[in-house]
This record gives structure tokens, C-alpha cells and sequence, in this order.
């Protein structure tokens, strides 16, 4: 497969930014995803579908907690994208300095976000090396008029150090999706 081919395609596919939280028996976390969709037509039972890769502290929570919110990111809140994205919550408390609430499911809802939805988690499938989870909105709100942000803006703005430190954390996290890939647990 030459990947060269879809590459542009590809990144079409990429979704507003936004802070993916969990909270399980006092600990909270969040990290920053990508790699989310609507997962419902029928307006008054509106779902999402959220990409999480398995070694994330924040996976393990919405495992555990069976629930998650997903807090958009306003394209000026290029900050927080470093703060929860770049580092584990294994090793520190992202949230330490963010202002957030917990919402009906416990979760963490980011108080100066572009808009949330807080879910509880009615499926799953096993990707190999990320779970998707199917989540049912429980509670949400748009709580700014603001751009939301997207991964090809970020790119363009983010400091020359940032995008190093990602690209050496991506490629580690690369290799360990590429051996984890073709180890799913079929209907788990």
C-alpha cells in the first residue's frame, strides 16, 4: 500500500480537536483526540464514536468508568493541546491547572471549552491498538461562538519545539500501534 496515494484523503478525515476526559474512583484525566464522529442521525438520541489508543491513562478510565466527555478546543486554545496532549497523565496531573467541573457522568467538562458532550459508553470495538467507543450523549452544551480547533491549523501555529517533541512522540507511539494493529480481540 503506498500510502502516498491517500494521504490528502486521509487528512480530511480528522475531526475538530477537542480534550477526551474520564474520571474512575477520584482520579482524572484528559487527553486530546482526533479521531471523533457523529454515530447518530436521530436528533434526540444523539451518539459519537471516540478513537482512544490503549496506552493512554485516559482509556483505561473510560474502560473502567464506562463513560467520557469530549470537550471541543477553540482555535485560540492552542495551549491546551500541549498540556494534555503532549505528556501522560500516568506521569502528572494534566488537569492540575485547568478549570473544569465533573459532569453527570463524573467526567471532567473543561469550563472554557467551545462545547462539550458528556456520554456513557454503550459499545465498543477492539482496534488492536485503540478502542472506539460508542458513546450516547447524556448531557452537552456550545458554550462559545468561537472557531473550533483543527489539527492542520494547529500544525501551522504550533512552535518549532512542539512540532519536534511531537513528531519524536508520534513515532514511538507509531511502532507500538504497528505490533498491537493485528492483535484484536474479536467480539470483546
Amino acid at each position: 500500500m503506498d500510502y502516498d496515494k491517500i494521504h490528502a484523503v486521509m487528512g480530511y478525515l480528522w475531526s475538530p480537536l477537542a480534550a477526551v476526559s474520564a474520571s474512575w474512583q477520584g482520579k482524572d484525566n484528559a487527553q486530546i483526540a482526533v479521531a471523533i464522529a457523529a454515530a447518530s442521525i436521530v436528533p434526540d438520541r444523539p451518539r459519537l464514536i471516540v478513537q482512544l489508543y490503549k496506552t493512554n491513562l485516559t482509556h483505561d478510565l473510560v474502560v473502567k468508568s464506562k463513560s467520557f466527555a469530549v470537550n471541543f478546543l477553540r482555535k485560540d486554545q492552542v495551549e491546551l493541546v500541549h498540556e494534555l496532549g503532549f505528556s501522560s497523565g500516568r506521569d502528572r496531573d494534566k488537569l492540575a491547572s485547568i478549570p473544569y467541573r465533573a459532569g453527570p457522568t463524573r467526567s471532567p467538562i473543561l469550563k472554557e471549552c467551545l462545547a462539550y458532550m458528556d456520554c456513557r459508553v454503550v459499545n465498543a470495538m477492539d482496534g488492536g491498538d485503540m478502542t472506539a467507543f460508542l458513546g450516547e450523549v447524556v448531557d452537552g452544551d456550545t458554550l462559545s461562538e468561537a472557531e473550533p480547533l483543527f489539527w492542520h491549523h494547529l500544525r501551522t501555529v504550533m512552535p518549532q519545539a512542539w512540532v519536534q517533541e511531537w513528531d519524536t512522540k508520534i513515532k514511538r507511539e507509531i511502532e507500538i500501534s504497528r505490533e498491537r494493529m493485528g492483535k484484536i480481540r474479536w467480539g470483546a
